[in-house]
């Protein structure tokens, strides 16, 4: 069976709209997923979504709400603004997960999906649970604190990625990831990358996208 290419994804990591969309323009055409981020759905909502949505009809758009409550709710206001995934924290509980998942997919019909996104404190007894509610995406983290505080990619990172992958997750990595970190992954059946600043505030966002690209599949192709 042929192995995957990993995804590239670009996280929308501002504080505004404009900004936002801006930048998912300059970049949209080179990624394979787009995430309209935390900090910018908090300030206008799923507004940003239906924007991103009909900019960019086919690409896989993902509202990062980072959802703690009220799971069938929020998914359904983005999915019916255009989001195919939505994430949930970890320490949400399974029902709140699982309603995202149940809204998502009612709008979204195969391409709806919530994804886990993995911070803090959290169990591989956890994690079945997630897959137990038919949840078979997760996001582990390098946490932007984290790299300011001086921790970087190590291989108890890559142990707990490759666990997940074993238990049967399509896990998505990130935090800090730039073209040279990339080879750290190399073996790793990594689902998608995710990148923010390292694209969106390169000198040429789209030349930065495809530089990614270029050493995803020159490793994984």
């Amino acid at each position: 069976m042929a192995k995957h290419v990993p995804n590239l994804q670009v996280a929308l990591d501002h504080s505004d709209l404009k900004g936002a969309v801006s930048a998912a323009v300059s970049v949209g055409k080179e990624v394979d997923v787009i995430e309209a981020g935390t900090v910018c759905l908090l300030q206008v909502g799923s507004e940003l979504v239906e924007v991103l949505r009909s900019l960019f009809p086919d690409k896989i758009i993902v509202a990062d709400t980072k959802c703690a409550d009220a799971g069938g709710t929020v998914a359904k206001n983005n999915a019916s603004r255009g989001a195919d995934w939505m994430t949930c924290i970890c320490c949400a509980t399974i029902p709140t997960m699982a309603a995202a998942r149940k809204a998502i997919e009612e709008v979204r019909g195969d391409r709806g999906e919530v994804q886990i996104e993995l911070y803090g404190d959290w169990t591989y007894e956890q994690a079945q649970q997630w897959l137990d509610a038919g949840i078979s995406q997760a996001i582990y983290h390098q946490s932007r604190d984290a790299l300011l505080a001086g921790e970087t990619w190590g291989e108890k990172d890559l142990n707990k990625v490759r666990k997940l992958i074993e238990m049967g997750f399509r896990v998505s990595v990130t935090g800090g990831l730039s073209v040279e970190t990339l080879k750290l992954f190399e073996g790793v059946d990594v689902f998608t990358f995710i990148a923010g600043r390292g694209i969106t505030e390169a000198a040429d966002p789209a030349a930065a996208a495809r530089a990614f690209k270029d050493e995803i599949r020159r490793i994984w192709g």
